[in-house]
Order: structure tokens, then C-alpha cells, then sequence
């Protein structure tokens, strides 16, 4: 563990608000932004319903929710933080000590008592952060490479050779052609991530999985290919990933406190193992709003940025939310009819979200851990259904 540094670079963005408001739930307001630079709390635009939703978080219509950001143009609009006791909580359910049992408190939601913060599929966002970085800095690989020849040490001859032609731009867009389950609760233990987290060696796992589909042709929802991605990571560079995100990613955003998953055979959990403070996890919407760019250095290029965060699959869950896209490993809630992204989220198992809305240079952060009831109301939908509405009639 080490000590996080709390700075975040200036965006180069023409301030909308310049005195924000931000708070530590209704008792406890600070007077801090993102840089670190003491600011006045204010009456803006939305802070009536930054207001509103704090309230309704207080009165549990979201659940269990552990923390609210809104970031806009560098500057903290709201930060709040709510205490939950988890201990109790989970009493009534197993709470085996276990990392991937995730009613036990000792890992989630927070890592050992600390501030890091389990990001569950947040991570597969990440995850696509860092092959981008390792395909721009090694030009004989590109998302058109076929998989199974960087996942070097796995018998990967297979009879079904459509297997073969699985690539790594299939593996990013959840269309690799695996026969995958992973719609059904996870606690089921017919559910292919609760089995996947369960063997002992997960890359075999997935390999094993036999083929539905050609590659490149629907899309399902597979954690277990962003587990190969992170394999393929390690292939290109010559470094397990959790080593090259502190060289190339968490380092040059002063990220230096984390936690990464371990698997039992020594692989790093890229489907879902990553913990941040939400802090960090915001300058990596800050990173991506800014086309890649920290403090004038390109940490990964604009090109992967914007290819990542467009649709390059539409309404890709059409009896879950219509007209919702994928990316590279990230969820477009909102897009044009032309294609154009309007709003590119991280999105993670219990109420990880990491969402941007580019038109508006905003960032919204959300933890929260509702893994055993559904609350009334989703924190998904807060950016589209009450932010953006009230940009809108400012």
C-alpha cells in the first residue's frame, strides 16, 4: 500500500461554474476540489438537485450507496460520502473469508477497511486503458491480431477452428463466439463468472468454453474474455498487468494506492478485481476526457480514447435498455443517430459507475454495494434522468 496523492491535473475546458458545491453528506461539507485548492461553496445551477438526489440517498431510494462525485470542467461540484454498516449488514448472509465471497467485509466493498473501493466491471474499462496504451507503444500488435496466438502457454490447437479466429477487438467488444452465461444472478452457480472466480485457473476456464457463434457477430456479455485481454496485455508487453498500469496508467496520475485481485494461478483479475479510492477513479474520467492527455503528456492516444468510447456495437441490450451501445470495454448509454457519443460510462456489479457526458466536460462517480436487494431508485440513470436535464434549462 502507499500514499495517494491528491492532485489532478487542470483541464484545458472553459469553466461553466466557477464557485461549486461540494459536501461530505448533509453534516459534514468540505471546501476542496479535485487540485487541492480550497474553494467556496455556492448556490449553482443544479445544486438543487445535487440537493434532491443527496437527499433521497440519505433516505435510502438508492440503496446502499458509499459515495456521490460530480466533476465538472476540473472542479468538484459534489463529493459525498455516506457510512454504512456493512458489518451488520451481511449478517444474515455467508460471509466465508474469501475475495471473491462478496458478502465478506474484510473485501468488499472496501479493500481491509481501507478507502479502495471495489470497482468490479469497472475494471474491463481500465482494463481496455491499458491494451490501448500497449498497442500504441507496439506497433506489430492491433486489435486485428487473432487471440490465441498471444496466449502463449495454453493449449490452444483447437478442434472447433472458429476458435482460432477470435481476435482482440472481438474480446473488447463481447463478441468473441464463447458459449457464456453470465446474465443470471451471480451467486448461481450455473453463472460462468461465478464459476470462472471459483476454479483455479481462469484462463483454461475460458479457453475451455466451447463456441456458439462465429467471432465478431453478437454480442455477449463475457467477463471471461477481458480476463484473456489482460493475458494478452502481459504477452505484448512483457509485464503482468498490474505492473504495467502502475508504469504507464496509475503513476503518471499520481494513482500510488490500490489493490488488483489476485487469481490462484498468479493472473491479475481484469474482469473485475480492481480497487481505487473514487478520487482515482475520476482522474481516469478526467484522462479520458481529455483525450488522454495528463498535464500535457499523452498517456494514451486520442484515437484509442474516442474508438474505445463510440458504439462500435448498437443496442447491444435491447430488452434491458434500448438503444444502448458498446465500445471497447465501455457502455454508451447515450449516442446520437449519427454515432456520436453523448454519454460513456464504466459500469460494475453493487453500483460502480464511472460515467461522462463529453458536451458537458462533467464526470460523475458513483460506489455503492447493492448486491442483495434492489433499491427504488438506480444511480445509472442519475446522470441522464437529472444532471443533464438541468444543464439543459440553466
Amino acid at each position: 500500500m502507499r500514499t495517494t496523492i491528491n492532485k489532478i491535473q487542470s483541464l484545458s475546458f472553459p469553466i461553466l461554474f466557477i464557485i461549486v458545491f461540494i459536501g461530505c453528506n448533509t453534516k459534514n461539507k468540505s471546501k476542496e476540489s479535485l487540485k487541492g485548492v480550497p474553494i467556496e461553496t455556492s448556490q449553482n445551477v443544479i445544486s438543487a438537485v445535487i440537493d434532491s438526489i443527496n437527499s433521497e440517498i440519505n433516505n435510502g431510494d438508492y440503496g446502499l450507496i458509499d459515495r456521490f462525485m460530480i466533476i465538472q470542467n476540473d472542479e468538484v461540484l459534489a463529493d459525498y460520502k455516506y457510512e454504512q454498516d456493512y458489518e451488520t449488514i451481511v449478517q444474515k448472509y455467508d460471509t466465508t473469508n474469501h475475495q471473491f465471497n462478496f458478502n465478506n467485509t474484510d473485501w468488499h466493498p472496501y479493500y481491509k477497511k481501507s478507502e479502495l473501493h471495489t470497482l468490479q466491471s469497472v475494471t474491463k474499462s481500465i482494463t481496455s486503458i491499458l491494451l490501448g496504451i500497449a498497442l500504441d507503444l507496439n506497433e506489430d500488435y492491433n486489435i486485428r491480431n487473432k487471440a490465441m496466438p498471444l496466449l502463449t502457454g495454453y493449449d490452444t490447437d483447437f478442434l472447433d477452428k472458429r476458435k482460432q479466429n477470435i481476435s482482440i477487438e472481438d474480446l473488447l467488444t463481447m463478441r468473441s463466439g464463447l458459449q457464456w452465461n453470465e446474465e443470471t444472478d451471480h451467486n448461481d452457480n450455473t453463472n460462468d463468472c461465478f464459476l470462472l472466480e471459483s476454479s483455479d485457473n481462469w484462463i483454461e476456464y475460458v479457453l475451455s468454453k466451447p463456441m456458439d457463434t462465429l467471432p465478431g457477430t453478437k454480442f455477449v456479455y463475457n467477463g471471461g474474455g477481458t480476463v484473456l485481454l489482460g493475458k494478452i496485455v502481459k504477452t505484448i508487453t512483457g509485464k503482468r498487468i498490474d505492473d504495467w498500469a502502475e508504469e504507464k496508467l496509475f503513476e503518471p496520475l499520481g494513482i500510488t494506492d490500490y489493490y488488483w485481485k489476485e487469481t490462484p494461478h498468479g493472473e491479475i483479475d481484469t474482469e473485475g478485481g480492481l480497487y481505487l479510492k473514487a478520487e482515482d477513479l475520476a482522474k481516469i474520467g478526467s484522462l479520458l476526457l481529455n483525450n488522454g492527455k495528463w498535464n500535457d503528456n499523452q498517456i494514451v492516444s486520442k484515437s484509442w480514447v474516442t474508438t474505445s468510447t463510440s458504439p462500435q456495437i448498437k443496442d447491444v441490450k435491447p430488452d434491458w435498455r434500448p438503444n444502448m451501445g458498446y465500445g471497447y470495454q465501455w457502455w454508451i448509454p447515450e449516442y446520437s443517430n449519427n454515432g456520436k457519443t453523448r454519454i460513456y460510462a464504466g459500469n460494475g456489479y453493487g453500483g460502480q459507475y464511472l460515467m461522462m457526458a463529453p458536451e458537458y466536460n462533467l464526470i460523475i462517480v458513483f460506489n455503492g454495494w447493492n448486491i442483495n436487494d434492489e433499491p427504488e431508485k438506480s444511480s445509472w440513470r442519475v446522470l441522464q434522468d437529472r444532471i443533464i436535464p438541468a444543464l439543459k434549462n440553466k
